[in-house]
């Protein structure tokens, strides 16, 4: 069983750690000190239930959803598309830590976003519940369980070390060209999964 356990978190690990839009909010989010508890712990939460309503059998129901899947994936890509001018116009403004503005200022405008981020992706429903939870089929009885378990550990770990990278990366962002740097990344990564989100649309 233990096994199984680290078989889940081995492959629940290589699937979350992949460079992302949610993983780049995460970070940013860190390095800028901002609800270092609550943004990843939403994103953890938010793969426990997807991961377990893979590993419960749902997601081939859901996979058998074209309609529903088209929609999610025009959205999420609208979405990304969107953060990432956020982000470009920041990149032609140098800025410090002292006068950043990026991201979200309140608690609400922060849930907001980290669900959005989290469940407009398609692709995080085709990671947690449709691939874990074939995977996890293989397995019979509480395997199941125990394979979706270390999945769902690698993502709480995963995430709180995210957000805690970047705060202790956040004296690097005293500096103007750091956040331009960051910036950037951030709106290549958005742009780049919006438009692979279209792509393959067709």
């Amino acid at each position: 069983m233990v096994g199984i356990f680290f078989s889940g978190l081995a492959l629940g690990a290589s699937l979350i750690i992949a460079i992302g839009a949610q993983n780049a909010f995460v970070l940013s989010q860190g390095v800028r000190r901002r609800f270092n508890f609550i943004i990843p712990l939403i994103c953890s939460v938010s793969d426990a239930v997807l991961i377990s309503i893979g590993v419960l059998g749902v997601g081939s129901v859901i996979a058998s959803q074209p309609a529903l899947s088209t929609v999610m994936t025009i959205g999420g890509a609208l979405f990304l598309f969107w953060y990432g001018f956020r982000s470009f116009r920041l990149f032609l403004k140098p800025k410090g830590m002292e006068d950043d503005v990026q991201g979200p200022k309140s608690l609400k405008a922060a849930v907001m976003t980290t669900l959005a981020l989290t469940l407009l992706n398609p692709h995080v429903y085709l990671d947690t519940v449709v691939l874990l939870g074939s995977i996890s089929s293989q397995y019979e009885g509480n395997g199941r369980l125990i394979f979706g378990a270390g999945a769902v550990t690698a993502s709480f770990l995963w995430f709180f070390v995210l957000s805690l990278g970047g705060r202790i990366l956040s004296p690097i962002f005293k500096k103007p060209l750091a956040w331009r740097i960051m910036d950037l990344g951030i709106t290549v990564v958005m742009w780049g999964i919006a438009a692979s989100l279209v792509v393959s649309l067709f």
